[in-house]
């Protein structure tokens, strides 16, 4: 395997454990608050965020196959400038916040502060800028080939952008302050 791949699946692997770690985590400690991360979310809403939380964690997948098996690193250009450690930024914008997000809101929770706030939105602003970002440059590389994964690689990020950008970073915070 390429070491650029290497590195990739590397920052995916301990990337992810982390998050999961995290709310594994926060949710342990704070055993039966689990609710409270909603905030003034509807609980009519709360199903659809479900939903979509297994829609972008399946593009997820698809996305990341794509990269790490089906893109060549020597041979990855994006945009015409930059090659395959462009994606080294993009992943850690998208995961080392998702780290932060759970244990900011808790805190947040106990003591609503507006520090706490900004650094919240901040989190959710660099995950959303993260996976638009990966967006970006999926439908600037020069080589689009095999045509199925690299489709499937395109859906399911402009889903996970969905999901970071819209359902989290923009409506999220407006519900959860109702």
């Amino acid at each position: 395997m390429a070491p650029e791949r290497v590195t990739l699946l590397i920052i995916n692997v301990i990337g992810g454990a982390a998050v999961i770690g995290s709310y594994v985590h926060g949710l342990v400690t704070h055993s039966g608050t689990g609710f409270a991360l909603w905030g003034g979310t509807p609980e009519s809403i709360r199903p659809v965020y479900g939903i979509s939380m297994i829609l972008a964690a399946l593009g997820y997948f698809a996305f990341i196959y794509f990269i790490l098996f089906r893109l060549v690193p020597a041979d990855t250009h994006i945009a015409g400038r930059f090659g395959f450690r462009l994606f080294y930024p993009i992943f850690l914008g998208i995961l080392v916040p998702s780290v932060l997000w759970m244990p900011f809101t808790y805190a947040y929770i106990g003591n609503p502060t507006a520090g706490m706030w900004t650094g919240i939105r901040l989190v959710l602003i660099l995950v959303g800028l993260s996976s638009g970002a990966l967006v970006w440059a999926l439908l600037n590389l020069q080589a689009k080939e095999p045509i199925v994964p690299y489709w499937l690689a395109v859906a399911g990020s402009a889903y996970f952008t969905f999901h970071t950008a819209v359902l989290d970073m923009l409506l999220w915070p407006i519900l959860f302050q109702m």
